[in-house]
């Protein structure tokens, strides 16, 4: 079999991986084996974390709910069993940001409620 000469292409390949890992620490960022495994790892890792960040931001939301609606004398499930039933169309993260922004409006809404 004959001899492959790769050339620019396969310079280009690492210093693609390279530019990926630049901001790593020591030799994460300077030698391409290292750097390599780094990249996959930091790849897969924000590729996990992208739905983790989507959990917490929903954990939070509905804490925040929670805690207003509470402030308002109502418990969260009921809450939200009640805006299900009247088809108010507000998601977790609309009423966590009514909740901190205009608590006035949060109260109206939980008010609607206990009527």
């Amino acid at each position: 079999m004959t001899r492959v000469k790769r050339g620019y292409i396969a310079r280009k390949r690492r210093k693609n991986i390279l530019t990926l890992t630049s901001g790593f620490r020591g030799t994460h960022s300077k030698l391409f084996r290292t750097a390599n495994q780094q990249g996959m790892r930091a790849l897969a890792s924000s590729h996990r974390d992208r739905g983790e960040r989507k959990r917490n931001l929903r954990r939070l939301w509905i804490t925040r709910v929670n805690a207003a609606a509470r402030d308002n004398g109502i418990l969260y499930n009921k809450l939200i069993r009640y805006l299900y039933s009247n088809k108010i169309l507000l998601n977790r993260k609309m009423l966590a940001q009514i909740a901190i922004l205009d608590k006035v409006c949060f109260s109206i809404i939980v008010k609607s409620k206990k009527e």
